[in-house]
């Protein structure tokens, strides 16, 4: 997809519990079943390791192409660049390198990852490592040949791992094609609810533009789900029936359309993604006007 395409979208991580509902069986029917929700994204979760063979991860590609959706990949969630343990950094860039290959076969630029934990360490040693992870990561994938595909780094829920809004820019610091992926109900856990107006959220994407300056701002990857937390952040995602977890997202729906930003939507509902990011596609095409 060319970049003069590019529009925001809205889609899910994973399949809803509807796609079995509606007689979908295999990966290969995610193509049908996005565009049968009128959505037009879908983040291929390779969170327990990359397991999605290269041919079928063509097959898929082709058929989204035709449909117009967008594939991005989630790494596995052991990927730790942050890890006191040499190795499991060496890891974590392997873990890239192996999402990249699956990416590039389904048609998609984005890997979005979890940067770690700060475990024994200072938050301040923690990111340390953690750039010095990303530089090797960008190296290898451009000495792979991936250097197309873009690395979004993730805001995460709970209060001891990595991924403040501020410690995933700095991230995105080390390379200018490095993408932020804000999932906002990761901020709002980990804050213990601090989005509670649209005010709120404007701070955020005030951030954003500031801190990078450059259209990663306008098209960043979003994250969304309501999520309940505890005093450790991040606890469990609920579905936007649950109106008891925040954030809402219909002050962010009319901030995106106020401000023309054009990020690509994942919900992470659990188990109606496809419906909420209906909802949230509806709000936003309200607020458009």
């Amino acid at each position: 997809m060319s970049e003069c395409d590019w529009k925001i979208r809205f889609g899910t991580a994973g399949t809803s519990d509807s796609f079995e509902a509606k007689g979908y069986k295999t990966s290969l029917d995610i193509p049908a079943y996005t565009a049968e929700m009128g959505l037009d994204a879908f983040e291929y979760q390779c969170g327990h390791g990359v397991r999605l063979g290269v041919d079928k991860a063509r097959r898929m590609a082709a058929d989204a192409a035709e449909r117009g959706i967008l594939f991005s990949v989630h790494a596995p969630y052991y990927i730790s660049m942050s890890s006191l343990e040499e190795e499991k950094r060496l890891n974590s860039v392997r873990y890239l390198l192996q999402s990249a290959e699956v990416c590039r076969a389904l048609g998609g630029r984005r890997i979005i990852f979890h940067s770690g934990s700060c475990g024994r360490q200072s938050r301040e040693a923690a990111l340390e490592k953690a750039l010095d992870t990303m530089r090797r990561a960008v190296e290898a994938l451009d000495e792979a040949g991936y250097g197309d595909m873009t690395l979004c780094p993730e805001t995460m829920g709970k209060i001891g791992q990595l991924g403040t809004l501020d410690e995933v820019l700095a991230l995105c610091g080390v390379d200018e094609r490095i993408t932020p992926c804000i999932d906002f109900g990761h901020l709002n856990a980990r804050t213990l609810g601090g989005i509670q107006s649209k005010a709120d959220y404007a701070v955020l994407l005030d951030h954003l533009g500031e801190a990078l300056g450059d259209e990663r701002a306008q098209r960043f990857h979003v994250h969304f789900s309501r999520i309940e937390f505890s005093a450790g952040g991040e606890k469990r995602h609920w579905t936007f029936a649950q109106t008891q977890f925040g954030p809402e997202p219909q002050p962010l729906m009319e901030l995106l359309a106020e401000r023309r930003l054009a990020p690509v939507i994942i919900c992470e509902s659990a188990g109606t993604q496809a419906e909420d990011a209906q909802a949230m596609k509806r709000m936003y095409q309200e607020a458009k006007g």
